[in-house]
């Protein structure tokens, strides 16, 4: 049995009542036309306004825990909050101002860098005191010799010098600082090196192989001016060493004496 349907019969007793599958299925897509669009614009300004809520930490009602809190009052919190902040003046300083600083720290920085300079040269200073405190001002003039002939009478005449054995290219030392004043061809030596000292003395080395320093050159004391050998009139490799007091023709003294007077323990050198 069929029930009466009129023009004002609700769509969802049409969708009951009525057998017909095709008719029913229309219904229902009419029922679902007829509803109002959502609007996703407010959709979203709803999220985001309770977003900003629960950000703040509003809180509804007590015994209402979990319902949300009304937009209105989210916006009337967070002018509140605005109202709040302290509002502070730009800060700021003139170009002149500005320079002056800046030619204030390069001073400042200049003068670090002078003071560390000079502390530096200063430190640079100390030790090269230090170091020339501990240089020896006299030497041997050579290390490992054996004395052959010392300064006084031989052969019926007078040896002038020191005679020191050594084997070929021996390194040979400046007994003292000085400059030297010749070096080269000499008659008897075959090779010899001549140094004026700061006294005014003069040394002599002679029969050299090899002479490793020049006229005018300064040296200090133990830096090496020659190699052994045994040019000249010699008999075997060796170093013949003189002292000229006052000058280069000056009297010859005992090179011995004049070691001792320097400071240089001969005895434990020959």
């Amino acid at each position: 049995m069929r029930a009466r349907i009129g023009s004002d019969t609700p769509t969802e007793l049409l969708v009951a009542v009525d057998p017909n599958p095709v008719r029913r299925s229309a219904a229902r897509h009419s029922r679902r036309a007829a509803r109002p669009p959502r609007r996703p614009g407010l959709l979203l300004g709803a999220v985001l306004a309770g977003g900003v809520v629960a950000a703040l930490g509003f809180t509804g009602p007590a015994g209402a825990s979990g319902e949300s809190t009304s937009v209105l009052a989210a916006q009337q919190q967070l002018l509140g909050a605005e109202e709040q902040l302290e509002v502070l003046p730009q800060a700021s300083v003139s170009v002149a101002e500005a320079q002056a600083r800046l030619q204030e720290v390069a001073a400042s920085r200049a003068a670090r860098a002078e003071a560390a300079a000079e502390a530096e040269a200063a430190a640079a200073e100390a030790e090269a005191a230090a170091a020339e405190a501990a240089r020896p001002k006299a030497v041997f003039p050579i290390e490992g010799a054996r004395l052959t002939s010392s300064f006084g009478p031989r052969w019926g005449t007078t040896h002038r010098g020191l005679d020191l054995a050594a084997p070929m290219l021996t390194p040979e030392y400046a007994a003292a600082d000085g400059v030297v004043l010749k070096a080269g061809a000499a008659s008897g030596f075959g090779l010899a090196v001549y140094i004026l000292h700061d006294n005014g003395d003069v040394t002599v080395y002679g029969h050299m192989e090899k002479i490793l320093v020049e006229a005018g050159q300064y040296v200090d004391a133990g830096q090496t001016i020659a190699l052994v050998g045994s040019r000249g009139q010699s008999t075997g490799p060796h170093l013949h060493f003189e002292v000229h007091e006052g000058g280069i023709d000056g009297r010859r003294v005992d090179p011995m004496v004049w070691l001792r007077e320097r400071g240089v323990d001969v005895d434990a050198e020959v």
